[in-house]
């Protein structure tokens, strides 16, 4: 079992492949990494941003994991297998905030932001757009080193851990979307898909990201009739080129977009605007023109929706009705799923946090690394991010000439 969870991670024999001089500088640079997982007090955040599994690895590798109790619970990972992958548990959130790493699945809270010893390192979530100026005020105070993980980079310039999120969203969708069309208080009562004798239902996307991808690749999969909406011809060739599938493409042409949804069992909508605002592409009058019964799911309402009828809900109260068309607005869809998106963070998080104490702490991973590196946007409470320099009117510094400065 020990041997199966060090290669799940990725771990090998790499000091082996190494010559004598580089095994005695990664050996001498390691380092034990204090590791702070507390409890997401984020509404409805199920998540967790290491796994039993991945905490017994790190363990392994010589890191100490604090854990919060309860950290795992509402994703069905227990207090006890936390215990038995090593980790120490507390019940105090103030003893978690003092390790010189905390890993979240939200951003830091401002009360958490009080509990921060000061000069540590933070990994999480920013979702910009839900601070203010004086948030970031207070972290630069504390001195803090931080990194969101939703633009940590790879080789393909893609973020990992947002298509890690993306593809269980896309998956998920469509799984709503049956759950809600077979019941005849929202939905048709119909089964989603396709049936011996009887036409496949009838599923429109409106994007070809990785959303709609694999919303596509889900609905194809049930043997429904897939049709795909975006702006860019080079997505929804790339989305044909992924799925071996002939399936219908066209670029958001208002008529196009009206005739497709007339018919529409199920709208997704799986766009991603590069501006803080998604863009209005269903308008209200398009509703109305639905199926009755017909269900859409915004998956972009964390963005504020693509669909004019379209007003954020959450998961206790998921859907409302108007024009006779159900409506599925929750932001943090991969929320409903917290176990697998759970397991989505911890992939991408243990190996990275390994490989951190191997060259000596996560300053020396963002010094080596430049893909990690684009994460960040506090260092040493320096603001190193362009975009909350510009947005929030604070003073930027570029984390490059900064760490070149440092090193």
């Amino acid at each position: 079992m020990e041997q199966q969870s060090k290669n799940y991670f990725g771990l090998g024999n790499k000091e082996s492949l190494l010559p004598q001089e580089e095994k005695l500088e990664v050996g001498n640079s390691k380092k034990q990494l204090t590791i702070g997982l507390p409890k997401e007090t984020s509404y409805q955040e199920c998540r967790i941003s290491l796994i039993p599994d991945a905490v017994k690895a790190l363990t392994e590798n010589g890191h100490r994991v604090i854990v919060q109790r309860g950290a795992g619970s509402a994703a069905r990972f227990e207090d006890i297998e936390y215990a038995e992958a090593g980790a120490l548990l507390t019940a105090h959130p103030a003893e978690v905030f003092r390790a010189d790493v905390i890993l979240k699945v939200a951003p830091v809270s401002t009360g958490e932001i009080d509990l921060l010893k000061g000069q540590q390192k933070l990994i999480s979530a920013l979702h910009l757009t839900t601070h203010n100026k004086n948030y970031f005020k207070r972290l630069i105070q504390k001195k803090v080193t931080a990194v969101a993980f939703e633009f940590i980079k790879d080789k393909t310039n893609d973020s990992p851990v947002v298509r890690s999120i993306s593809e269980i969203a896309g998956t998920t969708s469509i799984h709503i979307a049956a759950e809600y069309m077979s019941q005849l208080e929202y939905g048709t009562g119909r089964m989603l898909g396709g049936f011996t004798g009887i036409a496949p239902s009838e599923v429109v996307i409106i994007g070809a990201g990785t959303v709609g991808e694999f919303a596509a690749r889900t609905a194809i999969g049930m043997g429904a009739l897939v049709k795909v909406f975006d702006n860019s011809v080079y997505k929804l060739r790339r989305l044909k080129s992924f799925l071996n599938q002939n399936v219908f493409t066209s670029t958001i042409q208002s008529g196009e977009l009206i005739r497709a949804l007339q018919t529409a069992d199920v709208l997704i909508s799986a766009v991603h605007s590069k501006q803080l605002r998604a863009q209005i592409f269903v308008t209200e009058e398009m509703v109305a023109g639905m199926k009755k019964g017909a269900i859409i799911v915004d998956v972009s309402i964390d963005q504020g929706g693509c669909v004019e009828t379209s007003h954020i809900t959450n998961h206790n109260d998921p859907v409302f009705t108007q024009y006779n068309v159900t409506h599925y607005c929750v932001p943090n869809i991969a929320s409903r799923v917290p176990q697998t998106a759970s397991i989505a963070f911890s992939n991408f998080f243990a190996p990275v946090l390994i490989r951190a104490g191997e060259l000596g702490g996560i300053e020396k991973l963002m010094l080596h690394d430049y893909y990690f590196r684009q994460g960040g946007y506090l260092y040493n409470g320096i603001l190193t991010s362009k975009l909350i320099g510009e947005y929030y009117d604070l003073p930027a510094q570029d984390i490059d000439l900064l760490m070149a400065a440092f090193h």
